[in-house]
């Protein structure tokens, strides 16, 4: 059993079907979590009723309270999500919410210092308070998962590669990937020249690019591995890349290898895109079968 430590936004998905809980490192613990991990998530909810509702939802789905911190100051997050007629997702994320004021804390610091690996993303960095509170728990993490997920107008060009600097592995979608290149001068749509020109500036050497429908692929210690995708009737998006990130850092700390931890991230976030919300049940036969086909 490994640790892993997730930091950042919890919150509610308003979605058209109803509530539901989210936030990328929300559901990365608890896809986590259900691949036999000890996970624990830092982050805020509000003092409010939606906070409390919130964590009675998050444990009713098996995750820990112990270090989500609860503040009087700002309210629960809630965001609006709208998805397209392919179930694709697109995100209205209110400012300031609780997650936005992470403080640090020295128990925090003791569950990183101890912890096989620690997962956070580029969101949560939009506030000055969390920004600081993640920039010193990264001190202290042995290998540093960065999950990018490009939110306008929540984030700079510079802030990423920041935390692209100081992460071992990251990952992040094909158009995060080119919008992330172009910006810094590299403008060629070639997807592993892409990923040669962030990995040469931000001296990353596991970079993973999901492509939608069509699998992902994995640069690790200057190999590629590629998986082509596991073919899926779409319910909606929402979680799938949280899901394949959760499963394929899972993996790869259990000593796999890159191209197997890879089809099987692929296969759950294929899974899960074929269900409704974020964190649906995926079960191990679910995961073999779709490997296997």
């Amino acid at each position: 059993m490994h640790s892993i430590i997730c930091f950042g936004e919890v919150l509610w998905d308003v979605l058209p079907s109803g509530r539901k809980l989210g936030g990328a490192p929300l559901n990365v613990s608890l896809r986590a979590r259900s691949l036999g991990n000890r996970v624990r998530v830092i982050s805020s909810i509000g003092s409010d009723q939606i906070g409390k509702e919130l964590a009675a939802e998050v444990e009713v789905h098996g995750g820990s309270l112990e270090h989500i911190q609860v503040t009087e100051e700002f309210p629960t997050s809630e965001v609006l999500v709208t998805l397209d007629s392919r179930g694709s997702a697109t995100y209205e994320i209110r400012m300031p919410c609780a997650w936005d004021a992470i403080k640090l804390l020295e128990r925090d610091i003791n569950l990183v210092k101890h912890s096989d690996a620690f997962i956070y993303g580029s969101l949560v960095a939009r506030s000055n308070t969390s920004r600081e509170t993640l920039l010193s728990l990264l001190e202290h993490a042995s290998y540093k998962v960065f999950d990018v997920n490009l939110r306008p107008p929540h984030y700079t060009t510079e802030l990423i590669i920041d935390l692209m600097r100081l992460a071992d592995f990251v990952k992040f979608n094909d158009e995060e990937l080119f919008e992330i290149c172009a910006a810094e001068g590299f403008k060629d749509q070639d997807l592993e020249g892409a990923i040669n020109f962030l990995s040469r500036l931000t001296g990353s050497e596991q970079i993973c690019v999901t492509l939608g429908k069509d699998g992902a692929v994995l640069y690790y210690d200057r190999a590629y591995h590629y998986n082509q995708g596991y073919r899926v009737q779409v319910a909606d998006t929402v979680g799938a890349g949280d899901s394949f990130l959760a499963s394929i850092v899972s993996h790869l700390l259990q000593g796999n290898s890159p191209g197997e931890s890879l089809d099987f991230a692929c296969a759950v976030g294929a899974i899960v895109a074929s269900k409704q919300g974020a964190n649906p049940v995926v079960s191990h036969a679910e995961i073999k079968a779709m490997i296997n086909a």
